[in-house]
């Protein structure tokens, strides 16, 4: 019998996700817009979204949250931190015991500092947990472009179950047992993402560049290894892969973010004039907080914090980065 899927989240992200488990699996998708449900349901679309991609007409979408969740073997969340124990909450009175959850989400809750599995175990104790994680532009893969991702539970044998279940066509999935480690980089590399945006704003050159995500991925990397994450899950897919997709891209919000405070804009009008969210901005001020509670340097990632609570303009971080002193690549800073 197949596996039967809820996802909870009708954004560019957890559209692509249920699209691609469309192909492997019964999937309910919930979305809380009257317009993208319908729109789903009718036209095969996300034209909020995904406007120029078509979908599975497999997929059917539902306002009603219990439609979604009361029938699912596997949950998947694909809300933003911001709303995703408020969406937990109200879907738990329809879960079934020990049914998996999956995050896509590459944030931290402001108010606890905790990431979506933790939030996960909070709100749903005894429920095996994951993230599906990586270097994953929604458009691109909607688009039929190859790509890798990752999930990761700390339970080998669920996780090489729901590993078909996301494994699709050319979009790869891989497993991975360090959850900790592979949740983190998502998290972390969209505040490095917007420092490198914040130079391609200023226009920096490649070397800029370079330099930015490379240091960045030491700063995320002495991080991760502190609060338990293994090394070298910071320099595979979930750490370096999603750093260079997310720097880089021109899809990539964060990166965004960044260009338009180094062209001089302030914070909120560049979030009042996006549709998705950026995680990195609500991140940033967890962080730094993470970084002082580990003792862990974090240069790149404080000038980004100063900037968009507006203590520092892109030009002073940009100037402060530059003009920092340089010791040994192995060292902090």
């Amino acid at each position: 019998m197949k596996l039967r899927v809820g996802l909870l989240g009708g954004g560019s992200w957890g559209t692509t996700v249920a699209s691609l488990v469309s192909r492997n699996a019964p999937i309910k998708l919930w979305a809380r817009d009257a317009e993208t449900v319908d729109d789903i349901n009718s036209n095969h679309r996300n034209s909020k979204y995904l406007p120029d991609s078509v979908l599975p007409r497999e997929l059917k979408a539902t306002g009603d949250l219990g439609e979604a969740v009361a029938d699912a073997d596997v949950l998947v969340m694909g809300i933003p931190s911001s709303n995703f124990r408020a969406v937990l909450e109200e879907a738990k009175q329809y879960l079934r015991p020990w049914v998996p959850v999956i995050s896509l989400t590459k944030g931290l809750e402001l108010s606890t500092g905790k990431r979506m599995t933790q939030v996960i175990e909070d709100v749903l104790p005894g429920h095996p947990v994951g993230v599906l994680t990586g270097p994953n532009l929604a458009r691109e893969i909607m688009a039929g472009q190859a790509a890798a991702s990752v999930i990761s539970m700390e339970d080998e044998i669920i996780v090489k179950q729901l590993q078909q279940l996301f494994h699709s066509g050319l979009f790869r999935v891989y497993t991975n047992t360090d959850l900790l480690g592979c949740e983190l980089g998502g998290v972390l590399k969209n505040i490095i993402a917007i420092a490198v945006g914040m130079g391609d704003g200023l226009g920096a050159g490649d070397n800029t560049r370079s330099a930015l995500i490379t240091r960045g991925l030491a700063e995320i990397t002495r991080l991760g290894v502190a609060m338990g994450g293994r090394p070298e899950t910071f320099a595979g897919l979930t750490g370096m892969g999603d750093m260079i997709a997310t720097c880089t891209s021109p899809l990539s919000r964060n990166r965004h973010v960044g260009v338009e405070l180094g062209k001089g804009r302030k914070i909120d009008e560049i979030i009042d004039d996006m549709l998705m969210v950026a995680e990195g901005v609500k991140s940033a001020p967890t962080v730094m907080a993470l970084a002082k509670e580990h003792g862990v340097a974090m240069p790149i990632a404080e000038d980004v914090f100063e900037v968009t609570k507006g203590n520092r303009s892109a030009v002073q971080a940009y100037r402060g980065l530059i003009r920092a002193s340089a010791g040994a690549e192995s060292d902090a800073g």
